[in-house]
């Protein structure tokens, strides 16, 4: 029999109306118009139409967007909330790890929270008071546990919910993004302690944006986006779908923007020509020179030459400058620089720099600068393209008028992500990703 079955469930929201403001749930239903009465665009449908199977022993996560209908399937399993239409059947004892310490009352103790809201989980009192150094260790609340809750930290709240739920031994565990608010310490002990859970068989329904986390504990994952199961099954093969799609949403986006915002120098026939929707005083600003050798056109592509914006760290990117020499000349470089958000120039090379001796440019060409992994760390960069003499003498200057995002879920800091490997001695130990 599966832990946890849901049936075309769905579960549908009112939105705020001032129509209905004064409208009771009671005269509603007394009436029988509590959805009747509402026009669709009243209506959200948070979960629509959902059919899933955990079954016993299984770690199922669930991934999405916001928005896309996780937590409420989640609210929908614990019984926090009740299904529109559908059916839904649970099998053991949950333990929902959803809104830790919603249920905390701030003017009294730790101490007496922990045996409320231990109750409230299924607990006896006898079972609260055997668990009840342990659950206190385990948060790390010794000093604390006799003070009112309203003193606590938002951290400490976290601990101790965490640790009152983990503590109920149940059957199912259901786990709802909890750890995003963790501090660095307590984080890797709830996962350890969730690893245990895996070891015991119980059964898990984690629902995460730590992409990284829920291929490596999950069994099979299920895709949300707008209520409905995108994709389920194998963790893997499911998060780079889910990656992909949100790698298309982001370059949709970043066109959007670029349109409306960037200025368009593809030039028309003849010398000097350029389309510039925005300011024509703040786009001169930032490209110079008298252009007897133009940069007519810039694009971005990854290396099998699809035109993009947004980049994975792992994968390479083609610079493809579009040029045109008013007249043949023997005297001439092509440069890049990429810059981050903050104006740190991340990276700069050109043609005289790595020694290429020029030869002669006639007409127009094309130059491709060609680059097999960014190892950029996640964020928004700016490009510099240059074409100039070797003596520096600018002939066509355009400073970060072309952007680009790079997207990750590594969570490296500064500016570029190296090439390396860690090595320890026999008497440094540790538990390896990988593990």
């Amino acid at each position: 029999m599966p832990a946890i079955e849901l049936v075309d469930v769905s579960r549908v929201y009112q939105k705020y109306s001032a129509k209905h403001r004064f409208q009771t749930f009671k005269s509603a239903m007394v009436r029988g118009d509590l959805f009747r009465s509402l026009r669709p665009e009243e209506l959200v449908t948070a979960v629509d139409g959902v059919s899933l199977t955990v079954e016993k022993g299984e770690t199922f996560g669930v991934i999405g967007e916001n928005g896309s209908g996780k937590s409420t399937l989640l609210k929908l399993v614990a019984g926090i909330t009740k299904p529109t239409s559908g059916r839904l059947k649970v099998t053991g004892k949950i333990s929902a790890l959803i809104e830790l310490g919603a249920g905390f009352h701030p003017e009294i103790t730790g101490r007496e929270n922990v045996f409320i809201n231990g109750i409230m989980l299924g607990l006896t009192k006898k079972e609260i008071t055997r668990k009840f150094d342990e659950i206190i260790a385990f948060a790390e609340l010794e000093d604390f546990i006799d003070a009112p809750v309203k003193t606590y930290s938002s951290g400490m709240y976290m601990r101790l919910g965490f640790s009152i739920a983990i503590n109920v031994n149940p059957e199912i565990l259901l786990v709802d993004e909890v750890l995003a608010v963790g501090d660095a310490a307590f984080v890797p002990r709830c996962l350890d302690r969730i690893d245990d859970f895996r070891r015991r068989k119980k059964t898990i329904l984690f629902v995460s944006h730590d992409l990284t986390t829920v291929s490596k504990i999950c069994d099979r994952v299920a895709w949300m986006k707008t209520g409905k199961i995108q994709m389920l099954g194998e963790p893997k093969r499911v998060v780079d779908a889910y990656l992909q799609d949100v790698g298309a949403k982001q370059e949709e986006e970043f066109q959007e923007r670029r349109k409306a915002s960037a200025p368009a120098l593809e030039a028309a026939p003849g010398p000097a020509q350029e389309t510039i929707p925005a300011s024509e005083e703040e786009t001169r600003a930032k490209r110079w020179g008298k252009r007897e050798i133009e940069i007519r056109k810039v694009t971005l592509r990854n290396v099998r030459g699809e035109e993009k914006h947004v980049f994975h760290p792992e994968e390479g990117m083609v610079v493809e400058m579009d040029v045109a020499a008013r007249e043949a000349t023997k005297d001439f470089v092509f440069g890049i620089g990429i810059f981050n958000s903050l104006g740190v120039h991340c990276y700069g090379t050109n043609t005289n720099l790595e020694e290429f001796e020029p030869v002669a440019i006639s007409g127009e060409g094309k130059v491709s600068f060609r680059i097999e992994r960014l190892n950029l760390v996640n964020g928004t960069y700016y490009l510099d393209v240059a074409a100039h003499k070797r003596d520096g003498y600018p002939y066509d200057y355009h400073r970060n008028l072309y952007t680009f995002y790079v997207s990750s879920l590594l969570r490296d800091e500064g500016i570029a992500r190296l090439t390396h490997r860690w090595e320890f001695s026999p008497t440094i130990r540790f538990k390896t990703p990988e593990t």
